[in-house]
């Protein structure tokens, strides 16, 4: 006599259930393979690999550690720190990007919580990072590109033009970060200007303007970085985050720096991959783009493959047929035969989009809505974990009235330090400079 069980009237055997529940069980956790591969012209290239690593800050977080970490509770975090004007920056927010990023996610968080958390926390780090780098009076910057994975959740963290990729196991792939160069982003054009700054190319003797488009004073053709103090504020270090969850059917990361993109298209580099694991798939990648353009450039490419554990894990189906999507399909059906799991079938290959925001205006990008927003620490300064006391912190919204009946508390809180990164990057420092200069100007 077989038992059922009523689940939602369906009378789905109990047999089965306890089977699906294993099923469940058992593809929890991917296998996280990786390689890297780098060609250096100047030197200004860096990378983290960390395939384990503590969700809390200074538990095997900084740029070397992880690797000791146990399996339980652990992530993994893969960048990629291309430089420029020299290498500080880069090496700098190598070693303390990921620190700066898990101190900002509050203690004691469900696996859910965390994972809803970790957009603005990657926020709060990358503008932490950067305020702190400018004591240092290096004037050098760093583009970052900067991926966590948590399970089979895969979340990106972007400024510059160093890019990730995502191909799924049936071979469809998905842009994970943004570019912020100028030529490729108008929207980011707009705000340098009305922040302040002077977008154009290089002008010589009065002739038509050469070259990429560049922020000016400084010349850079980057509209987000972290460092590049003598550019201006109005280069901002708030990153691009995206955040997907992968069917357990996995799939294959290329992380790379614009050394690699600006001599091979996306499918191309892809193309060369085809049957390779990760760390020869990572060697073909520079291999080809040094082989295209040059060794013009540092080309650093970062291959990772997020797996099905080995005895669920079947051959990848790596035929391109997916082709490029900047968007995603619904979440798949929950449903799946007996036969299906006793043959060890996966989940159906969709990539899910859990999150992604781009704007560059902290009240924006540190706000949460209830009931995410009481995970964090209503009198913590958003961005540098300052605690104060009630009253002392300034609301990122400015000069919302106290008590409002849209946010009664008018969080989240900047210490004094960070209203001011905050009012710096979004130009109302210079807009007062300028006033304050025109009337100084004798009549």
């Amino acid at each position: 006599m077989e038992v059922h069980a009523d689940v939602d009237g369906s009378g789905v055997p109990l047999a089965v259930l306890l089977k699906r529940e294993l099923f469940n069980q058992k593809v929890e956790k991917p296998d996280i393979l990786f390689g890297e591969a780098h060609k250096s012209k100047k030197g200004e290239d860096f990378t983290l690999l960390m395939a384990k690593c503590h969700r809390s800050p200074g538990e095997g977080a900084g740029a070397g550690g992880g690797q000791n970490a146990g399996d339980d509770d652990t992530i993994s975090v893969f960048a990629i720190f291309d430089g420029h004007n020299g290498s500080a920056a880069a090496i700098y927010t190598r070693e303390n990007l990921t620190n700066n990023v898990l101190a900002a996610i509050p203690p004691n968080l469900t696996r859910e919580e965390w994972t809803a958390a970790l957009p603005r926390a990657l926020v709060a780090g990358f503008v932490k990072t950067d305020k702190d780098f400018q004591t240092k009076a290096a004037r050098s910057g760093t583009t970052v590109t900067f991926v966590i994975i948590d399970g089979w959740v895969v979340t990106v963290a972007s400024v510059g033009d160093s890019r990730c990729i995502l191909e799924s196991a049936e071979g469809t792939v998905y842009f994970l970060s943004a570019d912020h160069r100028l030529d490729a982003n108008e929207e980011e054009v707009e705000r340098v200007t009305a922040s302040g700054g002077e977008v154009g190319r290089i002008n010589i003797a009065g002739g038509a303007g050469i070259g990429p488009l560049r922020c000016w004073p400084g010349g850079l053709c980057l509209s987000r970085s972290i460092g590049d103090t003598d550019v201006g504020e109005f280069i901002v270090p708030v990153p691009h985050v995206k955040q997907v969850k992968l069917s357990n059917a996995g799939g294959r990361l290329v992380i790379a720096s614009d050394g690699v993109w600006d001599a091979l298209r996306f499918q191309e580099a892809l193309n060369y991959t085809r049957g390779l694991p990760a760390e020869a798939a990572a060697n073909r990648i520079v291999k080809e783009a040094v082989t295209s353009k040059g060794l013009r450039d540092d080309t650093t490419c970062i291959v990772v493959d997020i797996l099905p554990p080995e005895k669920l894990s079947p051959p990848l189906k790596r035929h391109g047929k997916g082709g490029i999507k900047a968007l995603f399909r619904q979440r798949p059906s929950d449903e799946m035969s007996e036969d299906q799991m006793d043959r060890g079938c996966l989940e159906p290959d969709v990539v899910e989009e859990i999150y992604e925001e781009g704007s560059a205006m902290l009240a924006q990008r540190l706000n949460m809505n209830y009931p995410a927003g009481n995970m964090f620490k209503l009198h913590d300064c958003a961005v540098c974990q300052l605690e104060m006391k009630p009253g002392e912190g300034i609301s990122v919204h400015g000069t919302m009235p106290k008590h409002s009946r849209v946010d009664p508390w008018g969080g989240p809180f900047l210490c004094s330090s960070c209203q001011v990164k905050k009012e710096a990057m979004e130009g109302k420092l210079h807009s007062r400079n300028s006033q304050s200069a025109v009337k100084s100007v004798p009549k």
